[in-house]
């Protein structure tokens, strides 16, 4: 199996202080280079002045003096670059349908940032595209690959909990800066496209494929033209009912909630848990709460190994294609576009 050879369209953080640690990690990919956008390639309005690129030109050429590899001046250049096999694509969600569209019509597999576009629509075309020309497509929720989950569900089986009756899942932090992307409608922000998609994925894990949404609520405060939280509840077949919430202006949460009929579990760094860091989760029954450590993870580095599974496998590119498919038509239906 040869590596897969990835480059980066922009040097953004989650690139330079997530990503490329992962990636150095992993024997089956290789780091190539970073592009900055060149300023007719600027975020789809005027091009840019000369400071703005030359702001983002000097945070590319950090990368090569932390990591090595190749500095692009452009986005196509390195989406054209015969040296690269796929494209990392940490863009703001409102940018990831043109630039992931662009590097599969040159035959690049894609790994995207969550969410994989801001519409369901639009995901569906990437991912015929994908699959037309045996391409692989990723959405980085990195949460989804964390032993923890694999730990929770054992407890969930060996019958700790009894019956779930309900799970609820909560993320949300305080007010970034006014110009985090994030509170900006044109580039793809809201609460709903960031850490909402969170919570619907992990609803989604719990309940399995049947999960749909029954009610969905987003609000929006005085000041911001994006949704700033809400919340929603989504069923199974089964009937059990996963309850979650989100937002980007609340007091930091990122819980899980299991009750089930003879105890509950709770455990406050499910979706968040960094490299290294032990979660622990409270089970409280009727003989009494024990506090547990559930185990560390490296879930990045996870997720790239993902990623290079699906370049080479067919059966697990597939079935992420439906993956994210099915991430995206929820995120629609929070909306109210399905």
């Amino acid at each position: 199996m040869n590596k897969v050879r990835i480059g980066i369209i922009c040097p953004s953080e989650i690139a330079f202080r997530r990503f490329m640690p992962a990636i150095s990690e992993c024997d089956e990919a290789e780091y190539i280079g970073v592009a900055y956008a060149s300023a007719e390639e600027w975020f789809g309005g005027a091009p840019a002045d000369s400071a703005v690129i030359e702001k983002e030109a000097e945070k590319a050429r950090s990368f090569k003096t932390e990591y090595g590899g190749k500095v692009f001046s452009s986005y196509t250049e390195l989406i054209m670059s015969d040296e690269v096999d796929a494209v990392y694509l940490p863009l703001p969600p409102a940018l990831h349908f043109r630039w992931a569209k662009l590097a599969l019509e040159n035959g690049k597999h894609i790994f995207l940032e969550k969410p994989s576009t801001t519409s369901a629509a639009d995901t569906k075309e990437l991912i015929e595209l994908a699959d037309e020309k045996n391409l692989a497509v990723h959405e980085n929720y990195m949460f989804a690959f964390h032993d923890q989950l694999d730990e929770i569900d054992k407890i969930i089986k060996n019958g700790t909990l009894g019956d779930v009756r309900l799970y609820r899942i909560a993320f949300g932090f305080p007010q970034r800066a006014k110009n985090d992307f994030r509170y900006n409608k044109t580039l793809g922000g809201g609460a709903l496209l960031d850490c909402g998609g969170y919570t619907l994925k992990l609803a989604t894990m719990l309940l399995g494929e049947s999960a749909e949404i029954k009610y969905s609520q987003l609000n929006s405060t005085d000041g911001f033209e994006v949704d700033i939280y809400g919340s929603a509840a989504l069923v199974n077949d089964e009937g059990v009912t996963a309850q979650v919430t989100f937002g980007m202006d609340n007091s930091y949460k990122c819980d899980l909630e299991i009750w089930g009929s003879k105890g509950c579990l709770n455990t406050g760094r499910i979706l968040t848990a960094p490299a290294g860091f032990e979660p622990a989760a409270e089970i409280k029954t009727a003989d009494g709460t024990e506090t547990i450590t559930l185990p560390a993870d490296d879930t990045f580095k996870k997720s790239i190994l993902h990623f290079c599974k699906c370049v080479n496998d067919d059966k697990t590119r597939s079935s992420n294609y439906k993956t994210i498919i099915k991430q995206a038509e929820l995120v629609d239906k929070v909306k109210g576009e399905i």
